[in-house]
């Protein structure tokens, strides 16, 4: 008789085990966006109060900018001087340039001038034997040498009327180009000393005070984005096969006398841990499977971190 009674006993305390009542247990979570500092500022605002309610766009931390500010600075006139640089290879050589050119095209033809006439006098001094073949020898060095110059002016004249070389238009337009992205770069670093919500939701932490020196890479805004909550719960294994994406399941609340109904946004494939040996039946009902339940936005006020259970859909 005792047996009898200690077997009914056992069926009716298997019965109220976590698998018979049909039950996933979680909390409510919000996404958590942390900010990051790009370099090492100090924190000189914080316009906003930790538990505030935040737009994207709205500025939560303005670090230091004015060292930032001259290195934008100098990028952009870097920028002016590769502008200026390259309008001036397309417009090539002024008037003046060109008329002094030709000046020295003129004069260096005179010289050649005057230089063969004095080799040719002295040429003929040398066959009378008046002077010296060292001096007839200077002289020609002296004519050739004007003939030199002669066309070097003229190669240089030829050079400014002719315009710039395409190769020097291209190299101008590349370093214009570099300098404009350097630009971009200083200006997008500009923009990240002030800090921005990246989405709408709720101002949870600043791990910062103002005027301290904040260390790169560090958070120094974190937010709980998104309107409503959803249910992060773990999914016993024998209900697993029944969860997909897209369906409604009922969320209960703790606080709340009525359920909420809310609709699976992602299931893991993979349970909560992975064995490394075969698992027997009793052993597979132990395994959970993280899912995230999301409620509508009429529970936008709910706060985040309350315990709530899921009831599971039940099979024939």
């Amino acid at each position: 008789m005792a047996r009898v009674v200690w077997t009914f006993v056992f069926v009716v305390l298997a019965g109220c085990s976590p698998q018979a009542s049909h039950l996933a247990l979680g909390t409510l979570e919000r996404d958590r966006v942390a900010l990051t500092a790009t370099v090492n500022e100090v924190v000189v605002a914080l316009p906003v109060a930790q538990g505030d309610t935040v737009q994207a766009g709205d500025v939560l931390v303005q670090l230091d900018d004015r060292q930032q500010r001259s290195m934008v600075a100098r990028a952009e006139a870097e920028v002016l001087r590769a502008e200026a640089n390259l309008e001036k290879l397309r417009n090539g050589a002024r008037e003046e340039e060109v008329a002094a050119a030709q000046a020295r095209v003129a004069g260096a033809r005179a010289t050649l001038v005057d230089a063969q006439q004095t080799y040719r006098r002295n040429r003929d001094l040398v066959a009378a034997r008046m002077i010296s073949q060292a001096e007839l020898d200077r002289a020609l060095a002296n004519r050739d040498a004007a003939d030199a110059n002669l066309r070097s002016a003229q190669e240089q004249l030829r050079e400014l009327t002719n315009g710039t070389r395409e190769e020097d238009l291209r190299m101008a337009a590349a370093e214009l180009a570099a300098n404009q992205a350097s630009l971009e770069s200083e200006r997008k670093r500009l923009d990240d000393l002030t800090v921005t919500a990246t989405r709408d939701g709720v101002l949870d932490s600043l791990p910062w005070n103002l005027g301290e020196r904040v260390t790169v890479g560090s958070p120094v805004a974190v937010l709980l984005a998104g309107a409503a909550p959803y249910a992060r719960i773990y999914v016993p294994e024998p209900y697993r096969v029944r969860i997909t994406s897209g369906i409604e399941l009922a969320v209960h609340v703790d606080g709340l006398s009525e359920p909420i109904k809310g609709r699976v946004r992602w299931i893991s494939q993979e349970p909560a841990f992975t064995p490394y040996y075969a698992l027997n039946q009793e052993e597979r009902s132990r395994l959970m499977y993280l899912a995230e339940v999301q409620l509508p936005d009429s529970a936008s006020g709910l706060p985040s971190g309350v315990p709530v259970q899921v009831d599971m859909p039940v099979g024939e």
